[in-house]
């Protein structure tokens, strides 16, 4: 069977975009730009969007601590992978909400590092 996403980026419940902490957003994008040649687009004073060759992710206003990346899977079914992810021990933190773009929630695996997934 073809994945119907074979023509995009999205591939279900792979990780697919990461979501940094910054304390400056002007500076994070000119860094990232002159040294990746990363497209940003903002939303908002607080958050702005990256697009690179292969990867997608974003910058949120915050104080950077180590271990503060958020890896965000993609979902062709949000709920369904929401309750795989309790099945497995997960802990969910935030509950499916909507963004931008899509919705997402957020767990705890059982190492208690923090993921998303996210979906349109």
């Amino acid at each position: 069977m073809a994945d119907k996403h074979s023509d995009s980026k999205l591939k279900h419940e792979q990780v697919q975009y990461l979501e940094f902490l910054s304390k400056d957003l002007a500076r994070a994008k000119a860094f990232y730009t002159k040294s990746f040649g990363w497209k940003f687009t903002d939303y908002g004073p607080d958050y702005t969007a990256f697009e690179g060759d292969y990867v997608d992710g974003g910058f949120t206003t915050g104080k950077p601590v180590k271990g503060t990346v958020l890896v965000i899977l993609y979902s062709d079914d949000i709920k369904a992978t929401q309750q795989q992810v309790v099945a497995a021990g997960g802990v969910i933190v935030k509950d499916i909400f909507e963004f931008p773009g899509g919705r997402r929630f957020h767990f705890t695996d059982p190492d208690g590092y923090e993921l998303a997934v996210w979906s349109l």
